[in-house]
């Protein structure tokens, strides 16, 4: 039994996220949401062989595609219309034209941001607006998934191509299923190369990201080195306090334990001195110098040990 064939249908969906003035939004003072707008095309195709002729419905579009899609359809070749996918190289051509100027309006954030701190790297003032980067590296991973989406589109495109070529072989249509596959093919390899541009977005961005957690980092480090030599300064204050609290307060211990009055003053004679004020000295001063050796040195005289614990078993379990 012939079959004949009545119609094909085709049903697509794009979306791009398309970014408004990257350039205003990194030079602004305050934090702001980057302005961008998702342009969606949803395209239902009914293709009649017996008229050659292809009606087209598309939905949610927005501008410049509003524009842009019905200008690309002006320069078909009439002759291509004995094949039903004829719409879909002069439709691709828009939605890479909109994902070029994505990848590129990225790009040019990324390459902001590595001036920016550069710039503030040779001023020796490290203060990335994280949030601001983590924003932009948000809006580049939403440009890869739709870069992703697409060639996977277009390569179902290719393979239904493919098995219609193959079904209608006559000579008259060979020319133009040629055509169309290699318009369909350079299109995916276009969407390709721009899906590894904007990989190499991502990862230029990563980069950035680390390298700013890196020198934030050393930046504290730097700090933390300056704290500990003011520390290790109030260090040596207090060793000096404490050696000469320790050198006159066994003296003046002993001088107050004892009673020991070694100046006297009278209205006839004058001031005198005790004539056993050699005692004091030959107790203060040894006590005084054993005082300050036994500081000095009590670290190497009763050094810490620590006592490790055993705890369950004597032997320790092996790992499992």
């Amino acid at each position: 039994m012939n079959c004949k064939l009545i119609q094909i249908d085709t049903w697509a969906y794009f979306e791009v996220k398309q970014l408004q003035d990257t350039c205003a939004y990194f030079e602004a003072e305050q934090l702001e949401e980057m302005k961008y707008t998702w342009h969606k095309v949803n395209i239902f195709t009914r293709w009649f062989p017996s008229t050659n002729q292809t009606v087209i419905f598309l939905f949610d579009m927005k501008p410049p595609l509003t524009e842009a899609i019905p200008a690309l359809f002006e320069t078909l070749e009439p002759e291509k219309l004995i094949n039903p996918f004829w719409v879909y190289p002069h439709l691709l051509e828009g939605i890479v034209n909109l994902e070029d100027a994505s990848v590129w309006a990225i790009r040019d954030q990324v390459r902001a941001i590595e001036k920016a701190d550069a710039a503030k790297l040779s001023r020796g003032q490290p203060s990335p607006t994280y949030r601001r980067i983590h924003n932009i590296a948000r809006h580049a991973i939403h440009v890869t998934e739709t870069l992703d989406v697409h060639a996977q589109n277009v390569e179902h495109a290719l393979r239904q191509h493919a098995n219609y070529a193959a079904v209608n072989a006559k000579d008259e249509y060979a020319a133009v299923n040629q055509d169309i596959q290699s318009q369909l093919e350079v299109l995916h390899s276009y969407i390709a190369s721009m899906r590894h541009r904007s990989i190499s977005n991502e990862k230029r961005l990563q980069n950035e990201i680390q390298l700013a957690f890196n020198n934030v980092a050393q930046q504290n480090a730097e700090v933390s080195v300056k704290i500990g030599h003011v520390a290790l300064s109030d260090s040596a204050a207090m060793r000096t306090v404490a050696f000469v609290t320790l050198a006159f307060l066994p003296p003046t211990f002993i001088s107050s334990i004892f009673s020991m009055s070694f100046f006297d003053y009278d209205a006839n004679s004058g001031w005198s001195v005790s004539g056993k004020v050699w005692i004091y000295f030959v107790v203060a001063v040894p006590i005084a110098f054993a005082t300050v050796y036994l500081w000095s040195h009590w670290q190497k005289l009763f050094p810490g040990h620590q006592r490790v614990g055993k705890v369950g078993n004597e032997h320790p379990k092996e790992s499992v």
